[in-house]
């Protein structure tokens, strides 16, 4: 079996994969005090929880945050035995990086232009919304062009909580209306409908910039509350595309399927 961990600035996402299957998925939060040993504990323990421990072969890694992937690689290679691989701009992907700094590239995006790559009919613009919201653009050649970069609705919100005294902190959901009869209704208009016209606004402009429509692939954390409940032009929405890039790209360099 193949442990897979995205690390993001505020959630980190472990999964389990026996050979195809995405068998088990654990969110945890980021939290960038906890020790080696305080995270090698509770990723034990959860893989204790499903009996599924002693069956971990490999990991494979991606982080945002460059000091906390190195804790949970450690707190793996200590607590579960197993030898860690960290996705990086080295790694061999199934897409080719024409990016001008290809070391800028996150991790995640790494993963998630693999995944499209390999899932979808190109060329592909992946939409990740999380802390941050992102644009992977990869062309028909497979070559991952280049992105965009935007605050997330997570940041939004607590932006207009931190910098108004007024306005109260909420919980990110689809409103009925654009029309917000109270505070929190207009908040989320405007975060989240707001948001949704920002994505498909930058979808049309990647799209005449290609020079061709492109498969909409949207995930994250925030993609089920901006797009499941209101009419939009996104194709798919896949919760799990960043763990199926991580064993994509696992595969790809260990030349194996665990």
């Amino acid at each position: 079996m193949l442990l897979v961990i995205d690390i993001g600035n505020t959630n980190t996402n472990i999964g389990i994969y026996d050979k195809n299957d995405l068998i088990k998925v654990y969110g945890i939060a980021s939290d960038h005090i906890k020790t080696s040993d305080e995270y090698g504990i509770l990723i034990s323990s959860l893989l204790l929880t499903s009996d599924i421990k002693t069956k971990i072969n490999a990991c494979i890694i991606s982080s945002v945050v460059p000091t906390l992937g190195e804790t949970i690689k450690k707190a793996v290679e200590e607590y579960i035995n197993v030898e860690v691989y960290n996705l990086s701009y080295k790694s061999k992907l199934p897409v080719k990086i024409l990016l001008d700094e290809p070391k800028e590239a996150g991790a995640d995006r790494l993963a998630n232009a693999s995944a499209a790559a390999v899932l979808y009919k190109l060329p592909v613009i992946v939409i990740d919304i999380g802390t941050a919201t992102t644009f992977d653009i990869i062309d028909k050649n497979a070559n991952f062009i280049g992105g965009i970069i935007a605050p997330g609705p997570l940041i939004q919100a607590k932006s207009l909580s931190q910098f108004t005294s007024k306005l109260p902190k909420l919980k990110i959901e689809a409103p009925k209306n654009a029309i917000g009869r109270n505070t929190i209704d207009a908040m989320l208009s405007g975060i989240v409908m707001g948001h949704k016209k920002m994505v498909e606004g930058m979808v049309k402009l990647c799209e005449k910039e290609l020079g061709e429509k492109a498969t909409i692939v949207a995930t994250g954390g925030f993609s089920k509350a901006l797009f499941s409940n209101m009419e939009c032009n996104i194709d798919y929405i896949n919760k799990d595309l960043t763990l199926f890039g991580l064993k994509t790209v696992y595969e790809i360099n260990k030349g194996e399927k665990i």
